[in-house]
C-alpha cells in the first residue's frame, strides 16, 4: 500500500516549493515538484528601456541577484553588438566568482548541513577529541579543545532553555544521522564562522558594484571607475583590500569547507547510490578569459552529456539553435496562444489562466501543478548545476576542473561513478568553490597587470545611444548561476523591450512534466529514495537540498487574488 507525502513548504530555501511523493515499502515510486508562486516578471520589463531591464531582473531573488543582473547586461549587448572593455569583463568575472564562494559556502553550512549534522549529538561530543579531530583535517587556527568546549557550552544553554534557536525544527534523532558527536560539535562550530566569514567576502561587491546583495550593473561594461591615485574611485587601497579578502575567502574554503565535506562524507557513502534522477546535463558556461564571443576561452566550458556518457560532450548553442531550447506549459498553470513548446524569444507569460485554481490537499498531478515552465532541450530533460558544470568540464578535458574532481575522489576513495547522486552533487559544490577561489585570484592578478600596464578602461560608449540602434533586435545573456545554467533572452522593438524571458536553474531542475510525462531533475532524484518515517522526511529534504532549491527566480508573485488583481491593474 502506497502513502502520499507532502512536504510544503521546503523550507532552508529562497521561495516556495512544494514536493509530494508517493512512498511503498519505504522507497518513494513516484514525485511532483510544485512552484507555489506565480511568475509575472517578464511583464513588468515590457516597454521599458532595454539598458535597465538588470536593476528589475537581478531583484528576483536575494541569493542570485548578481548573475542576473549579468545575464541581463549580456542579453541586451548580445542583441546590439556591444563588446565591453577587457578589464570590465575581468570584474565582472571577479564579482562571478566571489557570488560563488559565498553562495556555495552558505548552501553547505545554513542551508544543506543540518540534513547530515545532528545538532544535539554535538552535547555529547568530547571537545579534546573533537580539536583533535579538525586538527587533522585541516590547518585551521580556530581548533583548540577550550575553543570546542565554550561553543558546547554555548549550544548547551540553547538545549536547556527549551529553545535551540536557529537549530530549532529539525529531525534530531533521526536514524539517518551517522555522524559521531565530536564530527557534529565540529560542523555546529564552522556554521557559526561561516556565519561570520559570509559577511566579510560580500565587500568585494560593494567595491565593484556599490552595495550587496543589490550592486550595480552596467551594459557596456561595470559601473566602477578605477584610478589607483583617486581617493573617490576604485584606487590602490580598495583593490588591496579586495586581494586581501580573496585570498581569505581561498583559506577559509581550502581549510574548512574542503575537510568538513571530506570529514562527513565517508559516514554517508550509501548517499553516492541515491539521488542521481536524470543522465543528462546542461551547461552555458562562464568565464571567459578572451572576450565572452570566445566560448571556447571559457572556465567553465559549455555543452551537454546524454545518457551519462562522459565520453561525447554535445554542442550546445543557445543563440543560433531555435529548435535548442524550449518552454512547455503541459502541466503548469499558464496558457499559451498556440500549441506546443516555445523558444523564449517567442515565450509568452500571461497571468490570465482560466483553468483550475490549485487544490492544495494534494495536487492534481494528472492535469497542472506548478507556476514553473518546463524547459527542455532538443526534446531532453536536463539537470543543471555544480554537477552539471563539473562533469562537462571533466568530460571536455578542461585540466582544472579534471585536477580538482580527480583529487576529491583520490580523497574519498572513490570512483567517478558516486558523482551521480545527492552525495556527488554536494561533493561537487565544494570542489568548484575550490575552483572558484583559484580563478578569483587569477582574474584579480590579471586585472592588476592591466592596470599596470596603463589599461584603466572600464566601460565604452560605443552604440549606448539609442538612435545607434537597430529597429528590432535580439539578444540572449548566458551564464552560470551557482545552481545552473542561466539564461535571459530579450527583443527589443523601437528602443523598448517587446519581450523579454528568463529560463533559470530551477525552472530546468524544478519543473513539472512535460507532455511526453518526462520528468525533470528534482521529481527524477526522489524516485527509489528510502524513507525510514513519514512524518520526518529527512531523506527528501536532502537530496532536494542537494540541488540548492531557489524558487524566487522560478516564479516570482504570490499567488493570490489580491496579488494578482493589483499586479493587472499596473500593468494594464
Amino acid at each position: 500500500m502506497s502513502e502520499r507525502i507532502v512536504v510544503d513548504p521546503v523550507t532552508r530555501i529562497e521561495g516556495h516549493l512544494r514536493i509530494e511523493a508517493e512512498v511503498k515499502d519505504g522507497k518513494i515510486v513516484d514525485a511532483w515538484s510544485a512552484g507555489t508562486m506565480v511568475r509575472g516578471l517578464e511583464i513588468i520589463l515590457r516597454g521599458r528601456d532595454p539598458r535597465d531591464a538588470w536593476a528589475f531582473c537581478e531583484r528576483v531573488c536575494g541569493v542570485c541577484t548578481t548573475v542576473h543582473a549579468l545575464a541581463s547586461v549580456r542579453s541586451v549587448e548580445d542583441a546590439l553588438d556591444i563588446k565591453v572593455p577587457a578589464n570590465a569583463e575581468l570584474i565582472r568575472n571577479i564579482m562571478f566568482c566571489t557570488q560563488y564562494m559565498h553562495d556555495h559556502v552558505v548552501h553547505f553550512y545554513h542551508l544543506h548541513a543540518l540534513d547530515w549534522v545532528d545538532v544535539v549529538s554535538a552535547l555529547k561530543a568530547d571537545p579534546v577529541a573533537t580539536s583533535a579531530l579538525a586538527q587533522k583535517l585541516s590547518k585551521y587556527p580556530k581548533s583548540s579543545p577550550n575553543y570546542f568546549s565554550e561553543l558546547q557550552k554555548r549550544l548547551t544553554k540553547f538545549v536547556e532553555s527549551g529553545q535551540l534557536g536557529i537549530f530549532a525544527n529539525g529531525y534530531w534523532g533521526h536514524p539517518a544521522f551517522k555522524l559521531p558527536p565530536e564530527a557534529n560539535l565540529m560542523a555546529v562550530a564552522h556554521y557559526l564562522e561561516a556565519l561570520e566569514w559570509q559577511k566579510e567576502i560580500v565587500k568585494i561587491h560593494t567595491i565593484f558594484g556599490g552595495k550587496n546583495p543589490h550592486p550595480n550593473y552596467l551594459v557596456g561594461g561595470v559601473p566602477c571607475a578605477i584610478n589607483l591615485d583617486e581617493a573617490n574611485a576604485i584606487n590602490a587601497e580598495r583593490l588591496a583590500f579586495v586581494g586581501q579578502t580573496l585570498q581569505r575567502a581561498k583559506e577559509f574554503i581550502e581549510q574548512v569547507y574542503i575537510p568538513d565535506v571530506l570529514a562527513v562524507a565517508p559516514f554517508y557513502l550509501d548517499w553516492a547510490g541515491i539521488g542521481g534522477g536524470l543522465e543528462n546535463y546542461l551547461v552555458y558556461g562562464d568565464l571567459p578569459t578572451n572576450g565572452f564571443a570566445d566560448v571556447k576561452s571559457f572556465k567553465f566550458p559549455r555543452g551537454a552529456i546524454l545518457g551519462r556518457n562522459l565520453n561525447e560532450v554535445h554542442p550546445v548553442d543557445p543563440k543560433d539553435d531555435q529548435d535548442g531550447i524550449k518552454e512547455f506549459i503541459d502541466h503548469s498553470w499558464y496558457e499559451y496562444s498556440k500549441q506546443g513548446g516555445l523558444h523564449p524569444w517567442d515565450g509568452e507569460t500571461s497571468l490570465k489562466y482560466s483553468g483550475p485554481k490549485p487544490p492544495y490537499e494534494h495536487l492534481d498531478v494528472d492535469k497542472k501543478y506548478s507556476w514553473l515552465k518546463t524547459p527542455r532541450w532538443k526534446g531532453h530533460a536536463m539537470e543543471v548545476g555544480p554537477l552539471s558544470r563539473m562533469l562537462v568540464g571533466y568530460a571536455a578535458g578542461n585540466d582544472d576542473i579534471k585536477g580538482a574532481v580527480t583529487d576529491a575522489l583520490g580523497a574519498l576513495k572513490a570512483p567517478p561513478s558516486v558523482l551521480f547522486s545527492t552525495l556527488g552533487r554536494t561533493a561537487a559544490r565544494a570542489i568548484e568553490s575550490q575552483l572558484a577561489a583559484k580563478w578569483g585570484l587569477e582574474f584579480f592578478n590579471t586585472l592588476l597587470a592591466n592596470l599596470k600596464a596603463g589599461d584603466t578602461r572600464t566601460f565604452t560608449r560605443e552604440k549606448w545611444e539609442p538612435s545607434t540602434w537597430p529597429k528590432m533586435a535580439k539578444g540572449v545573456g548566458c551564464t552560470e548561476a551557482p545552481r545552473g545554467a542561466l539564461a535571459h533572452w530579450i527583443v527589443i522593438g523601437d528602443q523598448k523591450i517587446a519581450n523579454y524571458q528568463l529560463v533559470v536553474p530551477s525552472t530546468w531542475n524544478a519543473s513539472p512534466r512535460d507532455g511526453r510525462g518526462q520528468r525533470s531533475a528534482y521529481e527524477a532524484s526522489l524516485i527509489g529514495t528510502p524513507v525510514h518515517d513519514p512524518h520526518q522526511p529527512l531523506e527528501i529534504i536532502r537530496t532536494i537540498h542537494s540541488f540548492d532549491p531557489c524558487l524566487a527566480c522560478a516564479v516570482h508573485l504570490y499567488e493570490d487574488k489580491k496579488e494578482i488583481a493589483r499586479h493587472e491593474l499596473l500593468v494594464k
